[in-house]
């Protein structure tokens, strides 16, 4: 499904509402509710919205557990961190409990050894079925999502939900969900805003299979549900709007 919005700050206005009733479900449903954020400049009003009165105080926030679809090997305090960024725009004006976040990176250790770290840390949560409630995704002009970047090893990752490694495009260390564990969530939810977009939001939706080329190709829930925000400049390819 898409959901396409003349000004990317409606899509905000919406990915905030589906934010606060995805809590409210998980909640009532089991008492806690799990996300992944992304980063990025896209779902940056989506976490000023959701830092704002009016849907902060829908949100039981001490039954709300944080983690990440992925990050740079950055410390948060570093501009790269999507971490940093959503503390500075969403976690440090809401109650979650500190406990309950889960930042990707770490000191002292390899990306390589925090991924295993972490996915221990998500089936501590999460439990062996490994499902968020919610996972919010970006997705790059190449046809990335997460650090799931075409050509690359981890795109044939089927056993591990973490994966780190080093990316020689970009010339430096990530850290990731792989597909898999993505496609567990009960809702996956892509921001994707600017005409630099439309070609790949073309491809992934619309074009021929190529997950290698398109890596976001590789997201398609196995038993919940997928929702493309999309602003009209990146929506302007699609035919089948």
């Amino acid at each position: 499904m898409i959901n396409i919005h003349k000004d990317p700050a409606a899509l905000g206005e919406v990915a905030a509402k589906l934010f606060v009733n995805s809590a409210k479900v998980a909640i009532e449903e089991k008492g806690k509710f799990t996300v992944a954020l992304t980063g990025g400049s896209s779902p940056v009003q989506l976490y000023k919205l959701l830092a704002e009165e009016q849907y902060k105080s829908q949100v039981d926030w001490d039954k709300v557990f944080v983690f990440w679809g992925d990050e740079r090997w950055v410390p948060l305090e570093d501009e790269q961190s999507n971490a940093g960024m959503a503390f500075n725009t969403l976690l440090d004006h809401v109650p979650v409990p500190k406990e309950n976040i889960y930042p990707m990176w770490a000191a002292g250790i390899t990306p390589e050894a925090r991924a295993a770290e972490y996915e221990g840390y998500l089936k501590k949560v999460l439990g062996e079925e490994g499902v968020f409630d919610l996972i919010l995704l970006g997705m790059g002009d190449d046809g990335h999502t997460a650090s799931l970047f075409p050509g690359t090893k981890v795109l044939e990752e089927n056993q591990k939900w973490v994966e780190g490694y080093f990316l020689q495009a970009k010339d430096i260390y990530r850290i990731t969900l792989t597909a898999p564990l993505i496609n567990k969530a009960k809702k996956i939810v892509f921001f994707v805003f600017g005409d630099n977009k439309s070609n790949a939001l073309y491809q992934v939706l619309e074009g021929e299979p190529n997950y290698q080329l398109y890596p976001s190709q590789l997201i398609k829930p196995v038993n919940g549900e997928l929702l493309w925000l999309a602003d009209e400049a990146a929506a302007s390819k699609l035919k089948g709007r």
